[in-house]
């Protein structure tokens, strides 16, 4: 059970939390290996250093380190969510030439604006493939993938120039297959995966602290909500609804 929490919880009643990659629990304290541990500047806000540690770094990371977005280059992101709004941002400070945001929420394309993006489709207004491809005459450099879904990824390949890649960042359910034309890898376009945005743990952390001291990378944005610990279900109901971002626990002093 989560500490504070009461009998009435609906995510983790009666249950044990399991870590995940031998780190994530929602607790005041917790032992970590000495691997997983980076030293940032004592000047960075913790409440948003923590956000850097999974999302942000995933979403960056997949532009960055996976796909390796060059300047100039067309980025589309399927789904703006944190992680999404990670990737956005991380293809900004990579220096893409055009950043198309995708989602159905006009608050969460309306802050992808702020954050890098610039032109955002809604897929309710028509065929979401044609209209990235209307946008960039023919298709995208890099298209990213973050909401986990067998159509969507589909989806991102069929938005691609010949030579382009599309990055699967979402975790797609196992056992869960995705079809693709066989005739389209003949124009030499590629799929491929990212996993915590092929990260470089101890080099990239305080590099992205810095792009946040510097002005580049903005987190106060990812942060739609504070709650204490005993409201973190409140929190994930907001997060499955679609209503958040990011929600920071923030513990007392």
């Amino acid at each position: 059970m989560l500490p504070g929490a009461s009998n009435r919880m609906s995510w983790a009643r009666s249950e044990k939390l399991n870590q995940f990659l031998n780190l994530s629990s929602f607790a005041e304290q917790m032992l970590v290996h000495e691997n997983a541990i980076v030293k940032i500047r004592k000047d960075m806000p913790l409440e948003l250093a923590a956000l850097i540690g999974c999302g942000v770094i995933t979403g960056y990371g997949a532009v960055v380190n996976t796909a390796k977005v060059a300047p100039g280059e067309t980025v589309v992101v399927i789904g703006c969510g944190g992680v999404g709004m990670a990737a956005i941002n991380g293809a900004q400070i990579a220096g893409a030439g055009r950043i198309i945001a995708v989602d159905t929420n006009p608050a969460k394309l309306q802050l992808a604006t702020k954050l890098g993006a610039t032109d955002i489709v809604d897929p309710r207004n028509g065929d979401v493939v044609q209209q990235v491809r209307d946008l960039t005459n023919g298709g995208v450099h890099h298209s990213f993938e973050v909401l986990g879904r067998k159509e969507t990824a589909e989806q991102a390949f069929a938005m691609l120039a010949p030579g382009g890649t599309a990055t699967i960042v979402g975790m797609i359910p196992f056992g869960q297959k995705i079809e693709l034309h066989g005739f389209d890898f003949l124009r030499e376009r590629k799929i491929q995966g990212s996993s915590m945005g092929s990260n470089h743990f101890r080099v990239d952390m305080p590099r992205l602290v810095e792009f946040y001291m510097r002005g580049r990378l903005h987190l106060e944005d990812w942060i739609s909500a504070k709650l204490k610990l005993s409201e973190i279900n409140e929190g994930f109901a907001a997060m499955k609804a679609g209503k958040t971002v990011r929600s920071v626990i923030v513990f007392d002093a």
